[in-house]
């Protein structure tokens, strides 16, 4: 059976407009993602670190035939801003708030649903697509930010309420499986711990998808493998949930919280990585 095609609003989404001479150089050096090679209409998936490595704020870089525009949260644009501004020197970059809308498309398109100003989500095929001022196409279902949430909840994708800021590793939160980080590019900020973490070769901890029983924990509840602590609960969503976890102690013993039980889930892009990693 077709899956409704559900188009979403993304209010907890904002944009950012990028150009000048050397808009290119000035983000390649900065941003997780390669910059070189961004074609107008292609969408990538990045983020801006520390220089210790950890995750700042997520993004969408997005061309244009004239500079890119950077799509990011809504409440962090201004710093956002403030942040690249720091960085630019005598680089000739123009900094501008947008007033684009941000939007995102998924389900199965039928034959007569153009999908006019939407490009693919470049981390899942199963996310669907992002836009930029778009309207959407005709005969899809209109939704909200909470429904597009809980959409890529569905799928193990996590989103900025689960890494918060300055706290997570971008590896951690999957950045890696999810397109959001070039190892080829050179340098960025963060690229020495970021790459040593990749070199390394095996990652102690990754944010999954997990199954609560019992009575549903908030937030920032401890899970447990028998006595060992195995992870954090970043967010929850009915019976799911998306947490910070150990991968070397699920084996410790009977995985558990304060309120029951949980379980790990692999959706399928997620364990094609675990049977890959060492």
């Amino acid at each position: 059976m077709a899956k409704p095609l559900i188009c979403a609003r993304l209010d907890d989404r904002a944009v950012l407009a990028i150009s000048g001479p050397d808009w290119r150089d000035f983000l390649q050096g900065l941003l997780t993602q390669d910059v070189a090679q961004l074609t107008p209409g292609e969408i990538r998936f990045g983020a801006l670190l520390t220089p210790q490595g950890r995750l700042l704020h997520d993004l969408f870089l997005v061309g244009r035939d004239e500079g890119c525009l950077l799509d990011v949260q809504a409440g962090q644009r201004e710093a956002i801003a403030d942040r690249l501004g720091l960085y630019r020197l005598r680089a000739k970059v123009d900094l501008a708030l947008s007033d684009l809308k941000v939007a995102a498309l998924w389900g199965e398109p039928g034959a007569d649903a153009g999908l006019d100003g939407f490009s693919p989500d470049p981390r899942l095929p199963e996310l669907g697509w992002r836009g930029y001022g778009a309207a959407p196409p005709s005969g899809a279902a209109i939704a909200d930010a909470a429904a597009y949430r809980r959409h890529a909840m569905g799928l193990g994708i996590p989103g900025p309420a689960d890494w918060g800021q300055d706290e997570t590793y971008p590896i951690e939160a999957n950045f890696d499986l999810l397109q959001g980080i070039d190892f080829k590019k050179g340098c960025f900020v963060g690229q020495e711990t970021t790459s040593r973490m990749k070199r390394r070769g095996t990652v102690r901890s990754r944010m999954i998808p997990v199954r609560l029983q019992g009575a549903a924990p908030e937030a920032g509840a401890e899970l447990l493998a028998g006595t060992l602590r195995a992870g954090e609960l970043r967010s929850v969503e009915g019976e799911l949930g998306l947490a910070l976890v150990r991968l070397d102690r699920l084996e410790a013993g009977p995985l558990n919280h304060a309120g029951g039980a949980w379980e790990p889930i692999w959706p399928p892009w997620l364990e094609a990585a675990r049977a890959s990693e060492p």
